[in-house]
């Protein structure tokens, strides 16, 4: 599997971790289990690619037969903050629209 698609799979998966974090640990920003993680997702990838773009070396995560472990663990923390941030984003627009 190329590198690029693990840092995507890695990327949506963290990400809506994180989206469904913020929904759990602020019920202001919970937008349903689906919507969470779709944010989430979203979120990821867009934290995940930012993280990169600023670390270069966490762009490969394959390195021949064998996974670079800290690069993976870069793209999960990146997408997970990214996904926990922009579904609190969305949460909080959510809310100020609704009040």
């Amino acid at each position: 599997m190329s590198p690029e698609i693990i840092n995507l799979i890695v990327q949506l998966v963290s990400g809506a971790i994180g989206g469904n974090a913020a929904g759990k640990i602020n019920k202001g920003f919970d937008l349903g289990a689906l919507l969470n993680s779709v944010a989430g997702a979203a979120g990821g990838v867009g934290g995940g690619y930012l993280l990169s773009t600023l670390l270069p070396n966490l762009i490969t995560t394959a390195e021949g037969a064998g996974f670079d472990v800290g690069a993976i663990l870069g793209q999960a923390v990146g997408g997970g903050v990214g996904g926990l941030v922009l579904t609190a984003i969305i949460g909080f627009i959510k809310n100020r629209a609704a009040a």
